[in-house]
């Protein structure tokens, strides 16, 4: 598969509305809010293990650029890991429409600097998101995770995954899954600690769907 055809793969995947075979449920009622910079919205403060003061936050639509300097700052390997294949680059289009949600269906957590009201200028940087994306027919919910290198085996993994799964069982998710690379041992030990269960994919060696009920 090319460049182009994986983009458009993961921009279906992760920021467009998918639906299954069978009668679609009326759709959820949201409404559509741009949070502005100088507010991190009800975001938790945290602290990293260096020092750096960290906001635990939704995604905004203003976080196209700070999310492609994030992705410019994986290495190969996490990147490979995340996308269970190479990706050389975060196109503005695909930046967009993962930062520009519907909410009825999909949310994105993240780890930030925060928000500098004295200063608005100075750039955010993201260092974390974990994401997920309701099938609106099947009422489940496929998420993805990473963290930079920098700032992992802190517990922020941890902290992630439980945002998402209840923000997934809030859309109404029944079952939270993902597809996860058996070499990635840290995610697989981290699912198996919050509950989820382990299948082989049969078209996808090497592969392992880890899934929760909700």
């Amino acid at each position: 598969m090319n460049t182009v055809a994986n983009l458009r793969n993961l921009a279906e995947r992760w920021a467009l509305p998918r639906h299954g075979r069978g009668v679609r449920p009326p759709p959820r009622r949201s409404e559509r809010r741009t949070p502005q910079r100088g507010a991190d919205g009800g975001g938790e403060r945290l602290t990293s293990r260096d020092g750096t003061p960290l906001v635990l936050r939704q995604i905004r639509p203003d976080d196209v650029e700070a999310l492609q300097r994030f992705f410019h700052r994986l290495t190969p390997e996490e990147v490979r890991l995340r996308f269970l294949h190479p990706l050389n680059e975060l196109p503005d289009a695909f930046a967009h429409q993962l930062c520009e949600l519907d909410p009825a269906v999909a949310f994105a957590w993240l780890l930030a600097t925060p928000d500098d009201p004295a200063h608005p200028d100075l750039p955010i940087e993201i260092h974390a998101v974990a994401r997920a994306h309701l099938d609106p027919v099947l009422d489940q919910a496929e998420y993805a995770i990473v963290v930079e290198g920098r700032f992992a085996r802190q517990g922020f993994g941890s902290l992630l995954m439980r945002r998402v799964i209840a923000s997934a069982r809030k859309l109404g998710a029944t079952e939270l899954w993902s597809d996860v690379l058996l070499e990635n041992g840290a995610m697989l030990d981290l699912c198996a600690k919050l509950g989820f269960e382990r299948g082989m994919s049969l078209n996808n060696p090497g592969v392992v769907r880890v899934s929760l009920a909700l």
